[in-house]
């Protein structure tokens, strides 16, 4: 549901519905008053964007923050004789992304967003940008797009970048953006945004459509030659329908006919109803591997590995019950893959060989308990072209993030920059809890409080993540780490539903919302008392989208929970079904729709059992919310103050699934202390 499921509390939120009319947009009530609260301090982060290694293996290229500006960072390969990449004036302020090295290791292109709001209704810009990589020359427009693009990519000839395009584009191309206003007449006549494969001639800069208006385009990768795009698509509206979208193919020129693939509907095995993610080409244009499973968002991508004909014909799971979840993986060979996955909560970067219809994994190159990204796809990395050389940004709950890059072998890459190397944890250690429930094995994150005394007893906030399809694993949490921060233990499970121990552990939720889930979560606290010192008659709940849910939901079910803290919730499954604007991702979990069998729906419905809570509990949505509309929070603040019990309802303007503006993300954040500080006191 949420693609800011990664992060352990959520990004921001709203203002209490009063204050909010009352209120310019721009503007958000603050609480009366606020606990001692360590966030300035635990927002100083110099922050890492993506992370491109040269083809050739010998130069690096990373995007970092450096206070408002966004500079793009030229380095060897090693890290040494690092500098800013000189964009000139006009680039300075501007927002950069998608670093693409060409072919033959010269040139750096990248895209860049100067001051357009993607919050708003308004036309929004993107320009493509290539560099000289010795820095001879100031870098050169090669096209300006009236629309919004991203995921740019070179055919290997070098004569060629692809990409994502919105033509006409007036909002961020994702379901977590803020929706457009939901008024006048409704669903007809609407001016649907298409999200296309576009590609650019680098030679003549001619920009050329080449997937047909009539299908939204998520993902696409170019065959060796250059001549054809795979690419996933389903019809509009984009937002909603990812999670039936099929595999294409098509020739690489405007007009071309799409050729279907794999169509998930209508495949048997275990690809059948599920999703599709990351679409490869073979080294030899011959097959086109892809991770195929239970994903509750876009860009949250994790399943097993499966490989097709590139003409077509029934799909081969690669990897059936494997106990890991593939989340990134790139053609190492005619038969080989490099595969990042996640492995119980910690990160493995993996070769399997494919032989006939399987494929194996060897020894890991490496193991480690942090998070690794390159930009894009969660997990991804950057590989020289003989995939000898290996780069990657890496944060863990000890260490900041920094860039990584080396030799890819047993070893893992030492990091080649020290932006942050001066920031310390500003909570205590963090260590990996695994326990056993109904057979299961189950595995979750603790973070210490700060000042840790273990001769004292503490209260715990338990944080459950969004998805449900998604997991924690160990990454510098910043603001996310408030709690543990602030005194207390702060526990972030991974119940099944999540990634890291294989696909059947991801289904095992599938139409028993709040159930079984919920019971790993109370088996994991009960682990987690036998091994720390938590008071466990102070606990507290918390958690954005899925992690709402079961913030509303829990407390229907336990008493154990003293305070709790929902955010973009879900209180009705049931009236939810008709107010969301992606319902299509419900039908794989709860089997069937809404109108068709009601009954999964409303056993998981929380407003169905609403009269046992007796939480406190404070609830957060934005008011254009399109994956947890606000209405839901309504409804659960509705029945929580007609009942008594203490809670506020806070509906920031403006605002969608993932929170925007920073004035808000702190206001949140700040509320969420507050209020576990009046409830849940971290001392006595």
């Amino acid at each position: 549901m949420s693609k800011s499921s990664h992060l352990i509390v959520s990004l921001a939120l709203l203002a209490t519905p009063l204050l909010a009319q009352a209120a310019p947009d721009t503007s958000v009530a603050q609480p009366a008053s606020h606990a001692a609260t360590p966030l300035p301090k635990l927002g100083r982060v110099k922050r890492i964007g993506d992370v491109a290694l040269s083809p050739d293996g010998t130069r690096l290229a990373w995007m970092q923050q450096d206070g408002k500006q966004s500079v793009i960072e030229l380095a060897d390969a090693d890290g040494r004789h690092a500098q800013a990449l000189d964009v000139g004036a006009k680039l300075a302020d501007c927002s950069k992304s998608d670093l693409a090295w060409s072919p033959d290791s010269h040139q750096l292109a990248f895209m860049a967003n100067c001051g357009h709001d993607l919050t708003n209704t308004q036309a929004v810009h993107t320009d493509v940008y290539l560099a000289d990589a010795a820095g001879n020359a100031a870098p050169r427009e090669l096209a300006e797009l009236a629309g919004y693009a991203r995921a740019l990519a070179w055919t290997a000839n070098g004569k060629a970048l692809g990409f994502l395009y919105v033509p006409g584009a007036t909002r961020r191309a994702a379901a977590t953006a803020a929706g457009k206003p939901q008024v006048g007449v409704i669903g007809e006549d609407e001016h649907e945004e298409i999200q296309r494969v576009a590609s650019l001639d680098v030679a003549s800069g001619a920009v050329h459509t080449l997937t047909p208006a009539s299908i939204y385009a998520y993902e696409f990768g170019w065959s060796p030659d250059g001549s054809h795009i795979a690419y996933t698509a389903a019809p509009p509206p984009g937002d909603n329908n990812w999670w039936v979208a099929k595999l294409y193919v098509q020739g690489a020129k405007e007009g071309a006919a799409p050729q279907v693939v794999v169509d998930p509907a209508t495949v048997g095995g275990s690809l059948h109803g599920l999703q599709m993610a990351l679409p490869r080409w073979s080294p030899d244009g011959s097959r086109i591997a892809f991770i195929g499973g239970l994903m509750s968002d876009q860009g949250s991508t994790g399943g097993d590995l499966y490989s097709v004909s590139s003409s077509g014909g029934a799909p081969t799971n690669l990897t059936p019950g494997i106990t890991v979840t593939p989340q990134w993986f790139a053609w190492a060979g005619k038969d080989a893959l490099t595969v990042s996955q996640n492995a119980k909560g910690k990160v493995q970067l993996v070769r399997y060989d494919i032989q006939g219809g399987n494929a194996t994994a060897q020894a890991p190159y490496f193991t480690v308990s942090a998070s690794i990204g390159s930009g894009g796809a969660v997990a991804a990395v950057s590989l020289s072209a003989d995939h000898k050389r290996v780069a990657f940004q890496q944060s863990s709950f000890e260490h900041a993030p920094e860039v990584h890059a080396g030799v890819l072998g047993r070893t893992p890459p030492p990091a080649v920059t020290s932006l942050n190397a001066a920031l310390k944890p500003d909570w205590g250690k963090a260590v990996s809890v695994e326990w056993k429930n109904e057979g299961r094995d189950v595995q979750g994150w603790l973070l210490y409080p700060a000042n840790y005394d273990p001769h004292k007893t503490y209260p715990m906030i338990v944080s459950v993540h969004g998805g449900p399809a998604a997991a924690v694993t160990s990454r510098w949490p910043g603001m996310g780490a408030m709690y543990a921060a602030s005194g207390y233990f702060q526990f972030m499970p991974n119940p099944r539903g999540s990634f890291g121990q294989g696909e059947a552990f991801v289904q095992a939720n599938r139409k028993d919302f709040g159930y079984g889930d919920l019971r790993d979560i109370l088996a994991g606290i009960d682990a987690v008392e036998k091994q720390a010192p938590v008071d466990d008659h102070r606990l507290g709940l918390t958690g954005w989208s899925y992690g709402g849910f079961m913030s509303m939901f829990a407390p229907t079910q336990t008493q154990r929970f003293r305070a709790a803290v929902a955010g973009a919730g879900l209180s009705d499954w049931q009236s939810y079904y008709g107010e969301n604007r992606i319902d299509q991702w419900m039908i794989p979990y709860f089997g069937a729709s809404l109108y068709d069998d009601p009954a999964p729906y409303a056993k998981s419905s929380a407003i169905n059992f609403v009269k046992k809570v007796k939480t406190p509990t404070l609830i957060v949505v934005g008011d254009r919310d399109e994956e947890c509309p606000a209405p839901q929070s309504f409804e659960y603040w509705h029945a929580l103050k007609t009942l008594g019990v203490p809670t506020q309802l806070v509906v920031y303007p403006n605002e969608g699934h993932a929170f925007s503006n920073p004035v808000h993300r702190d206001d949140e954040l700040q509320r969420s202390l507050d209020w576990f500080a009046k409830y849940l006191p971290a001392s006595k």
